[in-house]
């Protein structure tokens, strides 16, 4: 049996006897074992951190920019091992596994210009021989707990731009698939990085609220499911800490009915579906604008969710894999015998799916619901499976209305071909990001990324320039090199710049 420990100092350090079960989601086996970590263990990483950042912080810009642009070198390098280890533990296919890894190293990209994005503001003669600048500086120890779902995107969302900014990273990875993220360590320090500036523990609650409690620990951000954010940001910025938590979503497709019906079926395919819906950024809801519009989506729709195909994560072909474990799968079952229960009625049934050969398999086939009810408890809450629900909406009026009531605010997609309509639908929803025939509007690496309400609690989002904003505390500097002559000012008077 593998067994997979943290990532310390520079190399494997085992836990305690405490472990948990890593499982191959395409067969149902235990793969392997990952011990579960002691704030004993999260000390070793955080010395190791005090004793390693002082000197990384120290070390300019351009110098760190070259370890990342090495590191990206070498995950591009090893794309193809990341992705089926990845694939191996996560459940998504393979194909689907090198987007994880892509999107993460889109910002890394992003972070190997940091030499730029850390410049400050400087006014000169902001008085009489006084000048103004500022300075960007890192917060020092710093840490994030990330999702099952990302493996490797959101840990490079996280440490990528940290480290960029002269922090040192500790990471506490998902205990479903925790192998990536050591993974993605051992290469940061083959990149170059030094020991202690990026290492790994595993973990459930003990480490988090170890992480949580650790004086030294500076700022930590988190994806997960929203109670859980909810408690993160609480309980971190009681303690002192800088913190971004994000949490679940509900994301809708609004459908007017000027759109292009064959488009938006292909994109909800994708968007419901791919990953086997768990993605914080998936489209689970579809409300099109009016009976003709949804009756027309759904004659179409119906086909194209039959004709998906369900595969092991290595099956080139499979459109999307199973889901990370079997309790997961129970959960997702149940929410959909709610739906029904509460009078949602039920088009496709992907419940019972087994496939041939890997019947253990923790597989659940697409699924879709119809004249689904905003009072619904499945509406209402995230079902984070292959699971689609449609809503039908009498006017655009109440289309809007629909994702800016709901208790999540992550994303929300319009499609449409009128460009009024688009953009009333951006500056009106309540929403933080929206796409305008874009069924997955997560930014580009040089944006930010953030949801709103539920979906996200604190003040700056993730990567982009609100990445490095978060990662850096601001110094601000007033000089002033006198002359030698008198000034003739009050010492005693606040000064001025008049």
């Amino acid at each position: 049996m593998r067994n997979i420990d943290h990532f310390i100092g520079g190399g494997a350090v085992a836990s305690g006897a405490r472990k948990g079960e890593v499982f191959n989601p395409s067969n149902g086996s235990v793969q392997a074992q990952v011990g579960f970590g002691t704030a004993a263990d999260l000390e070793k990483a955080v010395a190791g951190a005090r004793e390693a950042v002082p000197d990384w912080a120290a070390t300019n810009p351009q110098r760190r920019a070259r370890v990342l642009f090495k590191f990206k070198e070498l995950v591009e390098k090893n794309m193809d091992e990341l992705a089926l280890l990845l694939a191996s533990e996560h459940g998504k296919v393979v194909a689907d596994a090198r987007g994880d890894v892509q999107r993460g190293l889109d910002v890394i990209e992003f972070a190997c210009g940091i030499p730029h994005a850390l410049k400050g503001e400087y006014t000169q003669g902001a008085g009489p021989g006084i000048d103004v600048y500022s300075m960007r500086q890192p917060l020092g120890i710093v840490a994030g707990i990330t999702p099952f779902n990302f493996p490797a995107m959101i840990p490079m969302w996280m440490f990528g731009v940290a480290i960029a900014c002269g922090n040192a990273f500790i990471l506490k990875p998902s205990e479903r698939d925790p192998s990536v993220p050591v993974r993605l360590a051992e290469l940061m320090k083959e990149a170059g990085l030094p020991d202690g500036i990026l290492q790994v523990v595993h973990g459930d609650k003990e480490m988090v609220d170890a992480i949580l409690d650790h004086d030294d620990i500076k700022a930590i951000s988190f994806v997960g499911s929203s109670d859980i954010a909810q408690y993160i940001y609480s309980r971190g910025t009681a303690n002192g800490k800088r913190v971004q938590a994000f949490g679940g979503a509900k994301n809708h497709g609004i459908v007017m009915p000027d759109a292009d019906l064959d488009m938006v079926v292909n994109d909800l395919a994708g968007a419901a579906f791919g990953s086997a819906g768990e993605r914080c950024m998936a489209l689970p809801v579809v409300v099109p604008v009016g009976e003709k519009t949804a009756d027309a989506l759904r004659e179409k729709l119906v086909p194209a969710i039959e004709k998906l195909r369900v595969g092991v994560s290595t099956d080139a072909d499979a459109h999307y894999g199973p889901v990370v474990t079997a309790a997961h799968k129970a959960k997702i079952e149940q929410y959909i015998q709610m739906c029904v229960d509460e009078g949602g009625e039920l088009v496709v049934d992907g419940r019972g799916f087994s496939l041939q050969g890997h019947e253990e398999g923790f597989f659940v086939g697409p699924t879709f619901f119809d004249r689904v009810k905003p009072h619904f408890r499945s509406y209402q809450e995230e079902i984070f499976g292959p699971v689609l629900q449609m809503v039908r909406a009498d006017s655009f009026e109440e289309a809007v209305r629909l994702p800016s009531d709901h208790q999540y605010g992550n994303g929300v997609a319009l499609f449409t071909r009128n460009g009024h309509a688009a953009r009333e639908f951006a500056a009106r929803v309540n929403v933080g990001m929206v796409g305008i025939n874009v069924p997955i509007p997560v930014p580009v690496a040089y944006h930010s990324f953030g949801g709103w309400k539920r979906s996200g609690f604190g003040d700056i989002n993730q990567h982009g320039m609100e990445g490095v904003r978060f990662w850096t505390k601001t110094k601000t500097i007033t000089q002033r090199w006198p002359d030698g002559s008198p000034t003739g000012e009050n010492a005693f008077v606040i000064p001025t710049m008049g």
